[in-house]
């Protein structure tokens, strides 16, 4: 069974309009069509457009990084960082340093007691807007369906 390459330029913002990110001035961002590679909300609506077409795409939360689920916060007495750490709201943290697959954690609050971290996505919980603009479809070389990746122009490792 082929897979497509899909490849796009976005421009993704919260329901106040703040710009959170955006692939403009750079490369488009390139996927593996059903790989579950970006949100299930966004490829979707890309999975019904054309090449050159242009789209105002509405993602609910769940359809995007999902709700927050508060079995991801947890309380950490202070004393489990070392002393002389000065930790601060929006400080991450891996719980293992050298496993990159591990979640990532961010400090939402913090006193003399406990410090208390979010495992949550940052965009959890959040609808976002995406203006998309579809730049190509291309059937996915074998390489790359091996890989489960895309590769750079042409298919091909950089």
């Amino acid at each position: 069974m082929s897979t497509n390459v899909i490849a796009f330029h976005y421009t993704l913002t919260d329901n106040s309009g703040t710009v959170l990110d955006s692939s403009r001035g750079a490369e488009p961002l390139a996927f593996l069509a059903g790989h579950s590679q970006i949100i299930p909300g966004l490829e979707l609506a890309l999975l019904e457009m054309k090449v050159g077409d242009k789209k105002k795409v509405h993602v609910l939360a769940k359809d995007a990084y999902g709700e927050k689920e508060e079995d991801r916060m947890m309380s950490v007495p202070r004393t489990q960082f070392p002393k002389d750490l000065d930790v601060k709201i929006g400080d991450r943290f891996r719980p293992d340093a050298n496993d990159h697959h591990a979640p990532v954690f961010v400090v939402t609050s913090v006193n003399d007691k406990e410090v208390v971290l979010d495992g949550n996505h940052p965009l959890a919980g959040k609808d976002l807007d995406f203006d998309v603009e579809l730049m190509e479809i291309r059937l996915a070389t074998e390489e790359e369906q091996a890989h489960g990746h895309v590769h750079g122009a042409g298919g091909h490792h950089h």
